[in-house]
């Protein structure tokens, strides 16, 4: 599974970003795709992931502000990023799994600053 992602860039406190992840290859079994991001000095965390289901893990610190959704027609993941904070920061990995495997995108930067 090869995952592209696009979308990132760089944004003022308080404005938004849409992330998106496409996915390509042996796709059929993904059951989950997500987002999860790495600052500088950091260890990567996880943002948001949805499964083809629709169930959703959002992390504490963006929820109310981000919303991840799936297209299971597109095998595509996106991440809808509002009131975005300095501390948003990051790269932003696009994550697809299928029972013991799993499969990382290239990474995107997002970059929160005046």
């Amino acid at each position: 599974v090869q995952l592209v992602e696009s979308g990132g860039g760089l944004v003022q406190p308080g404005g938004s970003l849409r992330l998106s992840c496409a996915a390509s290859g042996s796709t059929g079994n993904i059951n989950t795709m997500g987002w999860y991001r790495q600052a500088p000095g950091k260890q990567r965390e996880l943002v948001a992931i949805s499964t083809r289901a629709y169930r959703t893990n959002i992390a504490d610190s963006v929820k109310g502000r981000f919303a991840v959704s799936i297209d299971n027609a597109k095998n595509t993941v996106y991440l809808q990023m509002n009131s975005l904070k300095p501390e948003d920061t990051a790269v932003y990995y696009c994550y697809a799994a299928w029972g013991r495997s799993n499969s990382w995108g290239q990474g995107t930067q997002v970059t929160v600053s005046l």
